[in-house]
């Protein structure tokens, strides 16, 4: 190559370089995962490589020093409802770290007429181990923590810090007292894919069973998926043990990972808490979230939610060989005198929801449907080798078996959308199911 010749060619490398390097500048600096998507067409004209888009995703954006102390904030969901929240930033905040993120919400929905924040938005005494973000967001009586529109505000709030500081997307934790812990079982069974965990503090699923909840919400087989940690006091003048640990005993017997820590002399108030700190904290440390996990059991009535990280629910009807699938809704004959607030079930269901049950090991991946008719999967590069054959079987019939391309598109249009390092698709695998 002569002289001219290796200069065009280098210079025609670095002006391709800084398009790429400005089009990733504007999809992070994008506010919303919206935004984000928007940009994506600039990252393709680029002509970059999935290789190297994959390396950037992995690294995201860059941070800067931020304030510390109490941050008031606020957002406006797609349904159009303001929300303010506080979020308390780490003494000696370094942006070259990841941050572990707990939300704590509030008790006492009813008695909130409007969506004010309260109070100075400090954690207070629910202070745990040292070098967390706090986040306190607000409900009310028309915008409770069991409605989708707090589903919506908590995947916001998520999505928005994300952008501002270097939160650890692995460790995103859902705390909650009496009201609070109720929503946290709601946020379980409704939007798994951002959270590591769920603490329960002096909270009561079966308040959930209300005829004013709407009907296809409440999937008690969605908590398998994230474990919980659960206290309930003996003489809480609310929800005591005596009612709510047969609830609890019962998802631990099924198989939901509950670790459970009973306070006989407990009330309804968190004066346990000295004691109960370091048990707590150890919990959220030995349980971050796994982006991929192998197992994933996910229920809904509905497409809008029928997520639960690398599955999602397209269609629903009656498929080919599908069965009907053992249901943690479903109580047992023999135990329903345990239940006061149920008959036959723990949640009394007017609509029809599909279920998906899937275990991957290695590039296979084994699935049992009940009332869906058509599935995406999420691969990627980081669980599934793209150098060999996938194959996906379901019902006992095999459905596909076949390479898998890694596509650009596919990973930009899900790192627009989920706004997180850890956790990147590379190709979408669609199933359907013969009806």
């Amino acid at each position: 190559m002569g002289r001219v010749s290796a200069a065009v060619f280098l210079l025609a490398a670095t002006c391709a370089a800084q398009t790429t390097d400005a089009a990733f500048q504007k999809f992070w600096a994008a506010e919303s995962p919206a935004a984000a998507a928007k940009a994506i067409g600039d990252i393709e004209k680029s002509k970059i490589t999935f290789d190297d888009a994959w390396k950037r995703l992995k690294a995201g954006r860059s941070y800067g020093q931020q304030k510390a102390g109490v941050v008031k904030m606020k957002n406006r969901t797609s349904d159009g409802i303001e929300h303010f929240f506080a979020v308390n930033v780490p003494e000696n905040y370094d942006p070259a770290k990841r941050y572990q993120i707990r939300f704590q919400l509030h008790g006492g929905v009813g008695g909130r007429t409007d969506n004010q924040p309260r109070g100075t938005g400090e954690i207070g005494q629910l202070a745990g181990a040292d070098g967390q973000f706090y986040v306190l967001p607000y409900a009310w009586d028309t915008a409770p923590w069991w409605g989708d529109d707090q589903v919506l505000n908590l995947s916001a709030i998520v999505d928005a810090l994300k952008r501002t500081y270097n939160i650890d997307e692995n460790r995103v934790h859902v705390a909650g007292v009496s009201d609070g812990a109720t929503g946290s079982y709601f946020i379980a069974m409704r939007d798994t894919t951002p959270y590591a965990a769920f603490e329960i503090l002096n909270g009561f699923i079966a308040v959930l069973s209300n005829d004013e909840i709407d009907d296809g919400k409440i999937y008690p087989s969605n908590l398998f998926n994230k474990p919980f940690f659960v206290i309930n006091g003996g003489k809480d003048r609310l929800y005591p043990t005596s009612v709510t640990e047969p609830y609890t005993r019962y998802f631990m017997k099924k198989g939901v990972a509950m670790e459970y820590h009973p306070q006989p002399e407990g009330e309804h108030n968190t004066r346990w808490w000295p004691e109960m700190k370091g048990p707590f904290e150890a919990f959220v440390t030995a349980h971050p979230r796994d982006p991929y996990p192998d197992k994933l059991t996910w229920e809904a009535s509905d497409a809008a939610h029928g997520r639960a990280h690398w599955l999602v629910i397209d269609q629903f009807g009656t498929a080919s060989g599908e069965s009907l699938l053992p249901d943690v809704n479903d109580i047992p004959t023999s135990e329903r005198g345990l239940y006061d607030y149920t008959g036959g079930a723990l949640f009394n269901w007017k609509k029809n929801p599909g279920r998906v049950d899937l275990v991957r090991r290695g590039n296979r991946v084994e699935g049992q449907t009940h009332g869906v008719t058509a599935f995406t999967l999420l691969l990627s590069p980081d669980e599934f080798d793209f150098s060999k054959p996938v194959q996906v079987v379901a019902n006992g019939r095999e459905v596909f078996n076949g390479p898998v391309q890694r596509d650009l598109k596919t990973l930009l249009k899900w790192a627009a959308a989920d706004n997180d390092r850890t956790m990147l698709y590379g190709a979408e695998l669609k199933i359907t199911l013969k009806k």
